[in-house]
């Protein structure tokens, strides 16, 4: 018999999407339950069809499972799995991250200590290099002036060793979604994540919404957490390139205000046939090239589904001036003036 049933109210609950990944979290998994002692961990099956819900009832019975109907994506998937967590806060892991002891310590006491912050992520590092940042999060993400979001620690496609030279608690935009701690009062109150989403973007339009509601989002880097990154969908995979595009552009609609909108997005129309063109002659795929343009085209076919997320998140706005969004070409400072790395970048 599976373990779904399973359910208790804990100060913190560490929740694993999962979809088809019985190897990954063999791997994972045990470093979570082995340094999280007072959390209740908890994988939400997305509808798996390899041998995931058998494997965790047979190798890990302690492990609280909840199996949605279908896959959700990873947008949706989290919001159907947390509503049927009780918990002060949640903790969003990847099912490909490794943690260590005391891992969790510093993040929580931060976030015991500063109520008027939202959520907050670790250091988040390579697994496979540890001391180098991992691409998805690396020191906390910031966002530049036409929507393009990069990290303290990885600039583009830049990533940087880790030499402690972030190793400050910082102010982000957003929070990565492969280690995200979040107040569940909070993820409710701003919507939880968007579910239309399905994948890609949607931590950062999540992190992006709370801080127009005048919440925080930060980093603690004294916490770390070892990320192997790549999930289900590769770099590189036409799916992820049409994802990111759709949903980045919808991120915007929803939440740049009405005096950045129009102008943001005639710039982007250009940047983004730019990166297309790029795609097609210099990286020979035809598949990235086909999905800017149908990201592109199927953004403009639904934004109007987004009208009344915007009247809501723009009528709400507290903040105008977002730590982490910053005023200038992040392609500019990277491919025109050279700068790799953030602690060149200008500051804002």
């Amino acid at each position: 018999m599976l373990n779904e049933e399973k359910k208790s109210t804990s100060e913190l609950a560490i929740v694993i999407l999962n979809w088809n990944g019985a190897a990954m979290m063999r791997k994972y998994l045990p470093s979570v339950l082995e340094h999280s002692a007072g959390a209740e961990v908890i994988v939400a099956d997305n509808a798996s069809t390899d041998n995931s819900l058998t494997m965790l009832a047979e190798e890990f019975p302690s492990v609280r499972t909840i199996v949605l109907e279908k896959n959700w994506g990873f947008a949706d998937g989290y919001n159907k799995a947390l509503e049927q967590v009780d918990a002060e806060y949640y903790l969003l892991l990847n099912s490909d991250v490794r943690v260590e002891a005391g891992w969790l310590d510093a993040m929580m006491d931060y976030m015991r200590k500063n109520g008027d912050v939202a959520a907050c992520q670790p250091k988040l590092l390579s697994d496979t290099a540890p001391d180098t940042f991992e691409y998805a999060g690396a020191c906390g993400g910031f966002i530049d002036a036409y929507g393009y979001p990069y990290c303290r620690g990885r600039v583009m496609n830049t990533v940087e060793k880790d030499h402690g030279q972030y190793d400050t608690v910082m102010e982000v935009l957003w929070a990565t979604g492969a280690c995200l701690l979040i107040r569940s009062a909070d993820y409710w109150q701003a919507g939880g994540l968007d579910g239309r989403f399905f994948a890609h973007n949607e931590e950062i339009d999540l992190c992006w919404r709370l801080n127009l509601m005048g919440r925080r989002i930060v980093c603690v880097p004294q916490s770390r957490a070892y990320h192997l990154g790549g999930g289900t969908l590769p770099k590189g995979n036409p799916r992820k390139t049409y994802l990111n595009f759709r949903n980045n552009l919808t991120m915007l609609y929803k939440n740049l205000p009405d005096e950045e909108l129009h102008r943001v997005m005639r710039i982007r129309c250009l940047l983004d046939y730019i990166a297309a063109l790029q795609m097609l002659i210099l990286g020979m795929s035809f598949g990235d090239f086909m999905a800017v343009v149908r990201a592109r085209r199927d953004f403009h076919r639904w934004k109007k589904d987004f009208d009344a997320d915007r009247q809501r998140i723009q009528k709400g706005r507290q903040e105008e001036h977002l730590p982490g969004k910053t005023t200038f070409s992040i392609l500019w400072q990277y491919y025109s003036k050279g700068i790799k790395y953030f602690s060149k970048l200008p500051k804002y």
